[in-house]
């Protein structure tokens, strides 16, 4: 999903004779994608979901669990099926939903998932949910660039990427598109190229973190800092 190069052109529609996407999505519906490895999920990932879900008046918020992430090890990890039901243990709530629509359609890369995203379901309001810790090294995602004119974007902001996210390549890249915070509700009607930094408190919990034994799958104390301002 994340891995820079070369962009091919992938069928509109996905691999040929791909599932159908599973999702039931009404044309208008406001619909936030959440991408990841979810290795493991944990309550900082319900943080951002749930962050965007509220700030830009989402009616769905799916996570998008990943068959594997090309920058890393699949010897890291944990088989798809774990993946799944760690997420959905987490992902609570009306309007949450988990799926394995990338293993049902076959792509590997975001913005390939979003084409036949947007093909299979026209007139869904699509905006791409990020942790403000992806917004660093987002320039190296394969067509991350087209995945911004694509779909409007948000960012929520999470532990690590907030002294970063200024000088993000994205972030000046598309400094014009950025949408202030105020506005969030309204991002996704906006045309792309359109971005948004949501400001919240920071959950500490990382996957990185629980792999490493130093966290509980269910994270730690849900007291959390106070909110940080983002990116300038």
């Amino acid at each position: 999903m994340w891995s820079a190069g070369p962009v091919r052109p992938a069928p509109e529609g996905g691999r040929p004779g791909a599932l159908r996407t599973g999702l039931r999505l009404a044309p208008g519906l406001r619909v936030g994608l959440f991408g990841g490895s979810f290795n493991p999920a944990h309550p900082g990932h319900a943080h951002v979901a749930e962050t965007a879900l509220r700030r830009l008046r989402l009616q769905r918020v799916v996570w998008l669990v990943s068959p594997q992430n090309p920058l890393k090890s699949s010897r890291e990890t944990a088989p798809m099926a774990a993946r799944l039901a760690g997420a959905r243990r987490l992902a609570r709530g009306p309007g949450m939903v988990v799926s394995d629509v990338e293993a049902r359609l076959g792509t590997r890369y975001t913005l390939d998932t979003l084409r036949v995203l947007k093909a299979r379901h026209p007139g869904v309001r699509f905006v791409w949910i990020m942790g403000g810790d992806s917004l660093d090294g987002f320039h190296r995602w394969r067509g991350w660039a087209q995945i911004l004119r694509t779909v409007p974007v948000a960012v929520v902001a999470r532990p690590g990427g907030l002294g970063r996210a200024r000088f993000a390549p994205a972030a000046r890249r598309f400094a014009a598109a950025r949408v202030p915070s105020r506005a969030a509700a309204t991002l996704s009607g906006r045309q792309p190229p359109a971005w948004c930094w949501l400001d919240a408190r920071l959950h500490p919990a990382s996957s990185t973190a629980l792999r490493a034994g130093a966290l509980t799958p269910a994270g730690p104390s849900s007291a959390s800092p106070p909110a940080r301002r983002g990116p300038g």
